[in-house]
Protein backbone atom coordinates (compact mmCIF):
# COMPACT_ATOMS: atom_id res chain seq x y z
CA UNK A 1 0.00 0.00 0.00
CA UNK A 2 1.42 2.99 -1.45
CA UNK A 3 0.36 5.48 1.22
CA UNK A 4 1.61 3.51 4.27
CA UNK A 5 4.50 1.36 2.70
CA UNK A 6 2.95 -1.51 4.39
CA UNK A 7 1.20 -5.12 3.31
CA UNK A 8 -2.01 -5.84 2.15
CA UNK A 9 -3.04 -9.58 0.85
CA UNK A 10 -5.86 -10.43 -0.62
CA UNK A 11 -7.10 -14.07 -0.74
CA UNK A 12 -8.92 -15.47 -3.79
CA UNK A 13 -10.78 -18.58 -4.26
CA UNK A 14 -9.26 -20.70 -6.94
CA UNK A 15 -10.66 -24.36 -7.54
CA UNK A 16 -9.19 -26.36 -10.09
CA UNK A 17 -7.28 -23.46 -11.22
CA UNK A 18 -10.24 -20.77 -11.92
CA UNK A 19 -11.14 -17.72 -10.06
CA UNK A 20 -14.48 -18.56 -8.70
CA UNK A 21 -17.49 -15.74 -8.51
CA UNK A 22 -20.14 -17.83 -6.97
CA UNK A 23 -20.87 -16.85 -3.56
CA UNK A 24 -23.32 -16.19 -0.57
CA UNK A 25 -20.67 -12.94 0.87
CA UNK A 26 -22.58 -9.44 0.45
CA UNK A 27 -21.14 -6.00 0.84
CA UNK A 28 -23.99 -3.18 1.77
CA UNK A 29 -24.37 -1.40 -1.05
CA UNK A 30 -23.30 -3.62 -4.06
CA UNK A 31 -26.30 -5.72 -5.24
CA UNK A 32 -26.34 -9.66 -5.14
CA UNK A 33 -23.65 -11.60 -3.15
CA UNK A 34 -20.46 -13.00 -4.35
CA UNK A 35 -17.53 -15.18 -3.88
CA UNK A 36 -15.61 -13.60 -0.70
CA UNK A 37 -12.13 -11.77 -0.56
CA UNK A 38 -10.74 -11.48 2.65
CA UNK A 39 -7.93 -8.52 2.69
CA UNK A 40 -5.61 -9.25 5.72
CA UNK A 41 -3.70 -5.87 6.17
CA UNK A 42 0.11 -6.46 7.63
CA UNK A 43 1.48 -4.39 10.52
CA UNK A 44 -0.74 -1.32 9.84
CA UNK A 45 -0.70 -0.68 13.52
CA UNK A 46 0.78 2.87 14.05
CA UNK A 47 1.43 2.70 10.64
CA UNK A 48 0.94 6.90 10.40
CA UNK A 49 1.07 7.94 14.30
CA UNK A 50 4.20 5.41 15.59
CA UNK A 51 2.24 3.33 17.63
CA UNK A 52 -1.71 1.55 18.05
CA UNK A 53 -2.68 4.27 20.76
CA UNK A 54 -0.77 6.74 20.21
CA UNK A 55 -0.89 9.11 22.86
CA UNK A 56 -0.25 6.35 25.24
CA UNK A 57 -3.89 5.99 26.84
CA UNK A 58 -6.73 4.06 26.18
CA UNK A 59 -8.80 7.05 27.21
CA UNK A 60 -7.81 11.42 27.14
CA UNK A 61 -10.07 14.02 27.75
CA UNK A 62 -9.78 16.86 25.06
CA UNK A 63 -11.41 19.86 25.07
CA UNK A 64 -13.66 18.38 28.60
CA UNK A 65 -14.66 15.46 26.04
CA UNK A 66 -13.18 11.75 26.74
CA UNK A 67 -11.76 10.63 23.39
CA UNK A 68 -10.02 7.25 21.99
CA UNK A 69 -7.27 7.68 19.71
CA UNK A 70 -6.18 4.85 17.87
CA UNK A 71 -4.05 4.50 14.66
CA UNK A 72 -4.40 0.59 13.26
CA UNK A 73 -3.78 1.93 9.41
CA UNK A 74 -5.89 5.16 10.09
CA UNK A 75 -5.75 7.95 12.87
CA UNK A 76 -9.36 7.81 13.97
CA UNK A 77 -10.60 9.71 17.25
CA UNK A 78 -13.35 7.63 18.83
CA UNK A 79 -15.96 10.35 20.17
CA UNK A 80 -19.31 9.12 21.72
CA UNK A 81 -22.35 10.76 19.30
CA UNK A 82 -23.58 11.35 23.04
CA UNK A 83 -21.48 13.52 24.63
CA UNK A 84 -21.69 16.00 22.01
CA UNK A 85 -25.50 15.97 22.53
CA UNK A 86 -26.30 13.54 19.62
CA UNK A 87 -27.87 10.49 19.33
CA UNK A 88 -25.15 9.12 16.81
CA UNK A 89 -28.38 8.77 14.63
CA UNK A 90 -28.49 11.85 12.50
CA UNK A 91 -28.12 11.86 9.10
CA UNK A 92 -24.79 13.31 7.29
CA UNK A 93 -26.20 17.08 6.66
CA UNK A 94 -28.56 16.68 9.89
CA UNK A 95 -24.47 16.58 11.62
CA UNK A 96 -23.31 19.26 8.91
CA UNK A 97 -25.73 21.80 9.85
CA UNK A 98 -25.11 21.62 13.79
CA UNK A 99 -22.51 24.35 14.07
CA UNK A 100 -21.58 24.22 17.70
CA UNK A 101 -20.84 20.16 17.14
CA UNK A 102 -18.79 20.89 13.74
CA UNK A 103 -17.33 23.39 16.23
CA UNK A 104 -16.41 21.47 19.22
CA UNK A 105 -15.46 18.69 16.65
CA UNK A 106 -12.36 20.83 14.78
CA UNK A 107 -11.18 22.31 18.21
CA UNK A 108 -10.54 18.11 19.07
CA UNK A 109 -9.01 17.28 16.13
CA UNK A 110 -6.78 19.90 16.33
CA UNK A 111 -6.05 19.69 20.04
CA UNK A 112 -5.39 15.58 19.61
CA UNK A 113 -3.21 16.58 16.65
CA UNK A 114 0.43 17.09 18.61
CA UNK A 115 -0.86 14.05 20.97
CA UNK A 116 -1.42 11.37 18.07
CA UNK A 117 2.30 12.77 16.79
CA UNK A 118 0.85 14.01 13.49
CA UNK A 119 1.60 17.68 14.82
CA UNK A 120 -0.79 20.84 13.38
CA UNK A 121 -3.28 19.24 11.35
CA UNK A 122 -5.09 21.84 10.44
CA UNK A 123 -4.87 21.71 6.98
CA UNK A 124 -4.15 18.32 7.16
CA UNK A 125 -6.87 14.92 6.33
CA UNK A 126 -6.19 13.29 9.64
CA UNK A 127 -6.77 12.22 11.97
CA UNK A 128 -10.52 11.05 11.04
CA UNK A 129 -13.25 11.77 14.01
CA UNK A 130 -15.76 9.13 14.49
CA UNK A 131 -18.90 10.05 15.95
CA UNK A 132 -20.12 6.55 17.69
CA UNK A 133 -23.39 5.09 19.12
CA UNK A 134 -24.40 1.61 20.31
CA UNK A 135 -25.31 -0.47 17.05
CA UNK A 136 -28.89 -0.22 15.36
CA UNK A 137 -29.01 -3.48 13.26
CA UNK A 138 -27.16 -5.75 14.63
CA UNK A 139 -23.63 -4.53 14.45
CA UNK A 140 -20.97 -3.43 16.75
CA UNK A 141 -21.42 0.40 16.96
CA UNK A 142 -22.75 2.99 14.42
CA UNK A 143 -20.64 5.59 13.38
CA UNK A 144 -21.08 8.84 11.74
CA UNK A 145 -17.33 10.33 10.60
CA UNK A 146 -16.25 13.71 9.82
CA UNK A 147 -13.27 13.25 6.76
CA UNK A 148 -11.90 15.94 8.45
CA UNK A 149 -14.72 18.51 8.20
CA UNK A 150 -17.58 16.77 5.80
CA UNK A 151 -19.56 13.78 7.45
CA UNK A 152 -19.10 10.72 5.15
CA UNK A 153 -21.93 8.80 3.67
CA UNK A 154 -20.14 5.73 4.57
CA UNK A 155 -16.85 4.92 6.33
CA UNK A 156 -13.78 4.95 4.76
CA UNK A 157 -12.67 1.05 4.49
CA UNK A 158 -8.86 2.25 7.69
CA UNK A 159 -11.62 4.31 9.31
CA UNK A 160 -14.04 0.73 9.60
CA UNK A 161 -10.70 -0.94 10.63
CA UNK A 162 -9.50 1.31 13.23
CA UNK A 163 -12.85 1.73 14.78
CA UNK A 164 -13.53 -2.18 14.60
CA UNK A 165 -10.12 -2.24 16.90
CA UNK A 166 -11.02 0.41 19.35
CA UNK A 167 -14.06 -1.87 19.94
CA UNK A 168 -11.75 -4.39 21.05
CA UNK A 169 -9.73 -2.38 23.39
CA UNK A 170 -11.36 -3.25 26.92
CA UNK A 171 -12.16 0.74 28.50
CA UNK A 172 -12.21 2.51 25.01
CA UNK A 173 -14.82 4.86 24.29
CA UNK A 174 -15.97 2.18 21.51
CA UNK A 175 -15.67 -0.74 23.67
CA UNK A 176 -17.99 0.78 26.65
CA UNK A 177 -20.53 1.08 23.25
CA UNK A 178 -19.87 -2.16 21.49
CA UNK A 179 -20.42 -3.72 24.90
CA UNK A 180 -19.75 -7.89 24.23
CA UNK A 181 -17.99 -7.79 20.93
CA UNK A 182 -15.65 -10.48 22.51
CA UNK A 183 -11.94 -10.97 21.94
CA UNK A 184 -9.53 -13.67 20.66
CA UNK A 185 -9.19 -15.56 17.17
CA UNK A 186 -10.95 -13.82 14.46
CA UNK A 187 -13.75 -11.93 15.90
CA UNK A 188 -16.28 -10.29 13.02
CA UNK A 189 -17.74 -6.93 13.54
CA UNK A 190 -19.96 -5.13 11.67
CA UNK A 191 -19.40 -1.21 11.90
CA UNK A 192 -22.81 0.65 10.57
CA UNK A 193 -22.59 3.80 8.77
CA UNK A 194 -24.97 5.62 7.48
CA UNK A 195 -25.47 3.78 4.42
CA UNK A 196 -24.95 0.17 5.71
CA UNK A 197 -21.57 -1.13 7.48
CA UNK A 198 -18.60 -2.27 7.09
CA UNK A 199 -17.44 -6.11 7.66
CA UNK A 200 -14.16 -6.11 9.60
CA UNK A 201 -12.57 -9.48 10.91
CA UNK A 202 -9.96 -8.85 13.58
CA UNK A 203 -7.60 -10.83 15.80
CA UNK A 204 -6.41 -8.32 19.20
CA UNK A 205 -4.70 -9.82 22.07
CA UNK A 206 -3.50 -8.37 25.40
CA UNK A 207 -1.16 -9.23 27.39
CA UNK A 208 0.66 -7.20 30.57
CA UNK A 209 -1.62 -4.20 30.14
CA UNK A 210 -0.42 -3.91 26.18
CA UNK A 211 -2.58 -4.34 22.95
CA UNK A 212 -1.59 -6.46 20.14
CA UNK A 213 -3.26 -6.24 16.46
CA UNK A 214 -2.69 -10.13 15.43
CA UNK A 215 -4.83 -10.07 12.30
CA UNK A 216 -7.28 -7.29 10.50
CA UNK A 217 -9.14 -7.84 7.36
CA UNK A 218 -11.77 -6.56 5.08
CA UNK A 219 -14.42 -8.44 3.57
CA UNK A 220 -14.38 -7.83 -0.23
CA UNK A 221 -15.87 -9.60 -3.18
CA UNK A 222 -15.11 -11.43 -6.40
CA UNK A 223 -16.87 -9.83 -9.56
CA UNK A 224 -16.90 -10.69 -13.00
CA UNK A 225 -17.32 -7.28 -14.58
CA UNK A 226 -16.72 -7.64 -18.43
CA UNK A 227 -15.29 -10.13 -20.77
CA UNK A 228 -14.75 -9.74 -24.26
CA UNK A 229 -12.28 -9.60 -27.42
CA UNK A 230 -10.17 -6.97 -28.83
CA UNK A 231 -9.57 -7.61 -32.87
CA UNK A 232 -6.20 -6.53 -34.27
CA UNK A 233 -5.87 -6.76 -37.97
CA UNK A 234 -2.71 -8.88 -38.89
CA UNK A 235 -1.36 -6.73 -41.79
CA UNK A 236 0.32 -4.42 -38.89
CA UNK A 237 2.31 -7.84 -38.07
CA UNK A 238 5.67 -8.01 -39.32
CA UNK A 239 6.11 -11.72 -40.21
CA UNK A 240 9.62 -13.39 -41.46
Amino acid sequence: MENTQSLAVARIQTPGGQVRYDGDARIDGVPGTSAPIPIEFLDVAGSTCGSLLPTGNVVDVVEGVRVTCIDNGMPVVCIKAADLGLTGYEEPFEIEANSPVCEKVERIRLAVGPLMNLGDVTSKSVPKMSLLAAAQNGGAVATRTFIPKRVHEAIGVFGAVSVATACLLPGSVANELAGAVGTGTMTTLDVEHPTGYFSVTMDVSHEDGSVTVNFSALLRTARLLMRGDVFVPSSIWEFS
